[in-house]
């Protein structure tokens, strides 16, 4: 499949990409953000704000100046990963907006005896909403309607947001256009994330805002190549356990040859996310079991 990674994140500035629809990027780029997070203002004399991303005081000066004469109305976060939920504290402490969306981090799963959670300090453990919208929910505000639409895989609690008025969606980092969303074990689930893949294959929107990188245009034809994508993952990883028992760096050296080396950790708990999807259907064995340092192996 085809990423867009021509993309202008224009820091400092709100850029409008849909009528009312401004985005602003966080400057916190890097090999798994991209050029940053971004930020929706979404309305013009009544605002949501959506993923005020990190905790970044430079950035919420921003928004609070692309807001300045209007009314914030409430803040709107997608899930708990520091680089999307910690500012929303920082923006509700200066304008006194609530927090909606999303609830607690939790994971999808027990630590296993002797496990370690690769991405630990990448959840917001702190984030506590105002209000927590569940699949289906119905949020309005600043005079738009946003309709909740649970994605977990990425991270257990992670929401989408269809604004109706626009037959578009924030798709956060469940689809984005610039590469692939980690899927990390036991905070994400790869089936989880091909089942919500699935969900917003039943759905109408066209246009998806994405929480890095640009907006994705004909979204549903992107979203059936990410899922065939992911498919032929999985059959790669099928074919390298043909010949006996394998450990994912030996994995990811042949899948991800031509990759930047600094993303083959993620690529890596990717790997795993696929291999203990695999092994909940009875397709693949683990010993001793289903950790990152285990061998895996085609079960017989």
């Amino acid at each position: 499949m085809k990423h867009e990674r021509d993309f202008d994140p224009s820091y400092g500035t709100a850029v409008e990409i849909l009528p009312g629809v401004r985005r602003l990027t966080a400057g916190n780029a890097g090999p798994f953000t991209f050029h940053g997070t971004n930020t929706y203002l979404i309305g013009t004399r009544r605002v949501v704000a959506v993923d005020p991303g990190p905790a970044d005081e430079q950035h919420i000066a921003t928004i609070l100046k692309e807001v300045d004469g209007a009314s914030l109305e409430a803040i709107l976060v997608t899930h708990t990963h520091m680089d999307h939920s910690p500012g929303a504290r920082l923006l509700k402490a200066r304008t006194g907006a609530p927090i909606v969306g999303c609830g607690v981090h939790e994971a999808a799963r027990e630590l296993l005896d002797g496990e370690i959670n690769p991405l630990d300090s990448s959840g917001d453990r702190d984030h506590q909403p105002d209000r927590q919208l569940q699949d289906g929910d119905i949020f309005k505000a600043a005079d738009v309607t946003f309709e909740t639409v649970a994605t977990p895989g990425h991270t257990m609690n992670h929401l989408s947001f269809a604004i109706q008025e626009e037959n578009a969606l924030l798709s956060a980092d469940h689809v984005m256009g610039w590469s692939t969303s980690i899927v990390a074990p036991p905070d994400g689930s790869m089936r989880h994330y091909m089942a919500s893949l699935d969900k917003l294959l039943e759905r109408a929107e066209t246009v998806y805002l994405p929480g890095h990188g640009g907006l994705i245009r004909d979204a549903q034809a992107y979203v059936r190549d990410l899922k065939e994508h992911r498919l032929g993952r999985e059959t790669a990883i099928l074919s390298k356990l043909a010949d006996g028992p394998r450990r994912i760096p030996e994995i990811v050296k042949d899948l991800y040859a031509d990759v930047d080396p600094r993303l083959h950790p993620a690529a890596g708990l990717s790997v795993f996310a696929h291999l203990e999807d695999l092994a909940s259907r009875g397709i693949v064995d683990a010993k001793p079991a289903i950790m990152l340092n285990a061998a895996f192996s085609l079960s017989r």
